[in-house]
């Protein structure tokens, strides 16, 4: 869950609304905290695994694990004007597992994150979605091959100072472990501008 500057929170559930999860927000009050269900996801995407982040405009983005127009989960955004919130979805991805985590936003706005088992070779990918001229463009920056460079990432991406970008996979790699039909018990791994 996120803060705003008024000290509300935002998250997701990954059921709930109509079954298929929400978002919503929790104000403070002087007898707890009042809540309020922004979006109930359905066909649009289901099943928001990871939470929410904001932008410097108050802008909510996530993404959901499965449904969209692909059917493998979508990238989502929010936005609130005069105190109703907008829902667009920026991409939909096709393979057996959207994103299970939180995305993240470099300081030029674009947004990263991973599939659990999208991309070329059905074992998840590192993707970058990059805004321009009122459009969203994908691009996929590693599909894994589920062998010694990885498979099934489940985690947060995250940058260094150079811009470098981290993250791990659940299954490749070495190791006796087997997930999927995938050996090897996970990696670390690193991608460089």
């Amino acid at each position: 869950m996120i803060f705003d500057n008024a000290g509300n929170l935002y998250g997701t559930s990954y059921q709930g609304g109509f079954g298929f999860g929400t978002v919503f927000e929790l104000m403070p009050s002087n007898s707890g905290w009042t809540e309020t269900l922004l979006y109930l996801f359905g066909n649009d995407g289901e099943y928001p695994f990871a939470g929410v982040i904001r932008d410097t405009t108050g802008a909510l983005y996530g993404a959901t694990t499965t449904a969209g127009d692909s059917g493998g989960g979508t990238v989502f955004t929010m936005t609130e004007s005069g105190g109703a919130w907008a829902y667009s979805t920026l991409s939909s991805f096709a393979g057996n597992g959207g994103p299970e985590r939180n995305l993240v936003m470099d300081a030029a706005g674009n947004l990263y994150g991973t599939t659990y088992a999208d991309g070329a070779h059905q074992y998840g990918n590192v993707f970058k979605l990059s805004y321009a001229n009122g459009v969203w463009t994908y691009a996929s920056l590693y599909d894994f091959t589920g062998g010694n460079d990885g498979g099934y990432p489940q985690s947060s991406v995250t940058f260094d100072a150079n811009g470098n970008l981290y993250g791990t996979t659940y299954a490749g790699g070495i190791g006796t472990c087997n997930v999927n039909g995938v050996t090897g018990c996970g990696v670390v791994w690193e991608i460089t501008p």
